[in-house]
């Protein structure tokens, strides 16, 4: 049986939300947990939760519905953990001082062994960290990346890196593809992923150093990969790629924009609504096709995002995570694991 360990106590909502997440997970998916924290909180959590059940809305942004579950039945180990690493701290220090962190024996559970991936909706500079010095990388692999599923008209893409790196060269960013690709393969069930540039345009000789070189490795890798050139911001959700790879920093602007800009436009269709009479009348119908289009764009849906390029598998959840976009997590943690990602990478590197 795979096993995920659990940061239990990181995240806006933790112990709790993350506790309840990770159980909804292990009951609907079938596997085990290994749930790392403060032990007497995380107890008392699932007392609660045997007792009254799991409260979500689902992902549907409505009334909140009750889940039950058998919380005695389920493949649960505790392991305490006295300390935590909070938001503000200095990801490289804090996993070096705090060595009985929540995150950093999370992650330590997977380099042992006794667990198999890791979820952690703490501090993403802690969870790189702790990954990156606890798992090591990948051979082959100069940086991990930060993979982020995002929805499009038709079929969710890839975005990486999202974060993890501000500063990269071509051979990192080529990395980054086929680690992607892998991602977008046997995660999302992707045949023949096509991979982009993210740039400031579609011509090859377009944009910075950085994106003219890394066009030109990509063109050289056609017959091991399907490179379909340039890709403009404008076109990240209209299903023209699969896999959008990009530096840190512009993935990280670009997901940053994206999440302000759907968050701005459903506020803005909400005050139209209650405006006026007519307004309100059109709302009230428009109601049920507005919650069709916030589940496949909720962030919830997809649990969290995948740093690529370590020995493990860590998943990386937003902080604002709740019980089911913790339960999606370890879904995705568990289709990593089984679907074997790390070897594919490894293999695609050395062959």
């Amino acid at each position: 049986m795979t096993r995920i360990a659990i940061d239990a106590m990181g995240g806006d909502h933790a112990p709790f939300e993350i506790v309840a997440g990770a159980v909804w997970g292990a009951a609907e998916y079938g596997v085990g947990l290994e749930l790392v924290g403060k032990q007497d909180q995380i107890e008392q959590v699932l007392d609660q939760i045997d007792q009254e059940g799991i409260y979500s809305d689902c992902g549907k942004g409505g009334k909140k519905k009750r889940i039950k579950v058998d919380v005695k039945k389920l493949d649960i180990k505790i392991t305490h953990a006295s300390e935590i690493i909070e938001m503000g701290e200095a990801p490289g220090q804090a996993i070096r001082k705090k060595k009985k962190s929540s995150i950093v024996l999370a992650v330590d559970a997977v380099a042992k062994g006794s667990s198999d991936a890791v979820v952690a909706a703490g501090s993403t500079g802690a969870a790189m960290a702790s990954s990156l010095f606890g798992l090591g990388r990948i051979p082959g692999i100069e940086r991990p990346a930060i993979a982020v599923t995002l929805p499009t008209m038709k079929k969710p893409i890839v975005v990486i890196d999202a974060g993890a790196n501000s500063s990269c060269t071509p051979q990192m960013l080529k990395q980054f593809a086929i680690m992607g690709l892998t991602f977008s393969k046997n995660v999302l069930g992707v045949e023949n992923p096509r991979v982009g540039v993210l740039n400031i345009g579609e011509e090859a000789g377009k944009g910075n150093e950085l994106a003219q070189n890394t066009y030109k490795l990509l063109e050289q890798e056609q017959g091991n990969m399907n490179f379909v050139g340039n890709i403009e911001g404008r076109e990240i959700f209209l299903n023209v790629c699969d896999v959008i790879v990009c530096d840190g920093f512009v993935g990280n602007v670009a997901l940053k924009i994206t999440e302000g800009t759907s968050s701005m436009l459903f506020r803005m269709i909400k005050a139209e609504f209650k405006s006026d009479f007519v307004g309100a009348i059109i709302g009230m119908l428009a109601k049920p096709f507005m919650k069709r289009i916030y589940e496949k764009i909720n962030y919830e849906e997809f649990g969290g995002a995948l740093l690529l390029g370590v020995k493990g598998i860590t998943i990386i959840s937003h902080g604002r995570s709740k019980a089911y976009a913790i339960k999606n997590a370890v879904r995705v943690a568990k289709e990593a694991v089984e679907k074997g990602v790390n070897r594919k990478i490894s293999e695609f590197i050395e062959g």
